[in-house]
């Protein structure tokens, strides 16, 4: 249970899951600091250097991590790695003594890093996956459902809900594989010593088996290491992973953003989900706010931050290493996926629980639609020889004055206006004329094209996955 009466991180409780709180806790770290010395160990063994008794020692200890005492250790010490070695060896009387044997604190830190990173990452592709995987089933639902577009935010042409779905889709599947890219270049500082050079374990088993250990080490924790490093491993690659993780952050923002547009009652044409007994605003009891997209857009804007703190950390680590990373780095790595973790969840529901409100879709395309017709009754012209400038000139002064209708409080008076127009009717006939203003099938391909993405994206993520 948490205590309510200090400061505690919004993300220790209210944001992210437990799942990926519990990979970025304290103990969990501590767990994954003592497997690491546990596998250092083992393979020293294999060196003559450890018996085998005191890596079973050490082993049946692993997972009995004590914070509160270790963290006492440290109020003494100020050394947060050398307190869970002592705190380690005091419970392993035979084999205290061979714990960290050659290594450097960051031997044992970066590499646990490194794990906890592709473990993170493990949770959010997946969550991702499934994301993808519900807009995917939200294309084919909608693909052929035509919604007024907008540049600028003003009308412009038709396009289908399934493709604006498609639209959102594809950003999100180039955050997939960036993230899956991510983790796949992810590595371990390995076991170099001080400064990089191996020296202190030059010194236990020869320079020459130097290549032999540190494979045998790689096998042990199931993590590839970078062949060249200084006290710690580049920290460019948190970079690119903080990179990845804010590219996720940017689509799900754009998606979020749109919905809260939509959902505004003017236009009213998305809903988010919203619960029975939920209450949108303590003052006005009519208020529906979006609050799950907005949500999603203040967590996302908070991420978007974080990869210059990371760049940073790469670019201003001075020669062989400079401590001035190592605060930072404990707020933005494990917030960096919470972040990610929370805003995946909620798009979750916002894609699986969206409401569609067809009424409003349709009196949104009535009233602006027909305006993307007069492209079509351009063109149309075009083809009969009429003079493109005049067609252009007549079309622009119908649809101020449909304009000035709807601002009126009218519906939209354009389809009916060109039909009474000499100049079209002549050129095009009524019969042809009429059915130009048929906007609704004036959507291309999308239907089409969102339905293959839809398909392609099911196969890919399969594949991925």
């Amino acid at each position: 249970m948490n205590d309510y009466s200090g400061y505690l991180s919004p993300f220790s409780w209210r944001y992210g899951t437990e799942a990926m709180r519990r990979l970025w806790s304290e103990r969990h770290k501590r767990e994954l600091w003592r497997k690491i010395w546990v596998s250092l160990a083992r393979v020293e063994s294999g060196f003559g250097l450890v018996s085998a008794a005191q890596v079973e020692e050490l082993a049946s200890k692993a997972k009995a991590v004590d914070v509160e005492r270790s963290l006492e250790i440290e109020a003494e010490i100020r050394h947060d790695l050398m307190a869970e070695i002592k705190a380690f060896a005091g419970q392993c009387p035979t084999a205290g003594g061979v714990i960290h044997l050659g290594a450097t604190s960051m031997d044992i830190e970066d590499n646990a890093d490194a794990l906890r990173i592709l473990e993170s990452l493990d949770l959010i592709i997946e969550k991702l996956g499934t994301l993808l995987l519900a807009l995917a089933a939200r294309i084919d639902q909608f693909a052929a459902l035509p919604v007024m577009a907008f540049t600028h935010i003003q009308p412009a042409e038709p396009t289908t809900l399934g493709y604006r779905c498609a639209v959102w889709a594809q950003d999100l599947f180039l955050a997939y594989e960036d993230l899956l890219a991510a983790k796949t270049s992810v590595r371990g500082k390995g076991f170099k010593g001080a400064v990089g050079t191996s020296a202190s374990y030059s010194e236990l088993f020869g320079v020459d088996r130097l290549p032999e250990f540190e494979a045998s080490m790689e096998k042990e924790l199931g993590l590839k290491f970078f062949p060249v490093t200084t006290q710690t491993c580049t920290r460019i690659q948190e970079y690119r992973v903080v990179t990845a993780l804010s590219t996720l952050g940017a689509a799900l923002h754009k998606i979020a953003f749109d919905f809260r547009l939509l959902q505004s009652p003017p236009i009213g044409e998305l809903s988010e989900p919203f619960a029975k007994k939920q209450v949108g605003s303590s003052a006005m009891p009519f208020k529906r706010n979006p609050i799950a997209a907005e949500k999603i857009d203040s967590l996302a804007r908070l991420l978007s931050s974080y990869p210059q703190v990371a760049w940073s950390n790469a670019s201003l680590s001075l020669l062989e290493r400079t401590l001035d990373d190592s605060a930072n780095r404990r707020v933005i790595l494990p917030e960096s996926f919470l972040i990610g973790n929370e805003i995946l969840e909620t798009a979750q529901k916002i894609v699986e629980g969206f409401s569609a409100d067809e009424g409003a879709i349709r009196e949104t395309f009535q009233r602006y639609a027909p305006f993307a017709c007069t492209e079509r009754v351009m063109m149309a012209m075009a083809k009969t020889g009429a003079d493109r400038q005049e067609t252009h000139e007549r079309l622009r002064q119908h649809a101020l004055a449909a304009w000035a209708a709807i601002r009126a409080g009218e519906e939209n008076p354009l389809a009916g206006s060109l039909s009474r127009d000499e100049f079209f009717v002549s050129q095009l006939g009524s019969a042809a004329l009429a059915s130009l203003m048929h906007i609704e099938d004036y959507v291309g391909d999308a239907a089409i094209r969102a339905v293959g993405f839809a398909s392609m994206l099911r196969k890919k993520v399969a594949v991925l996955d």
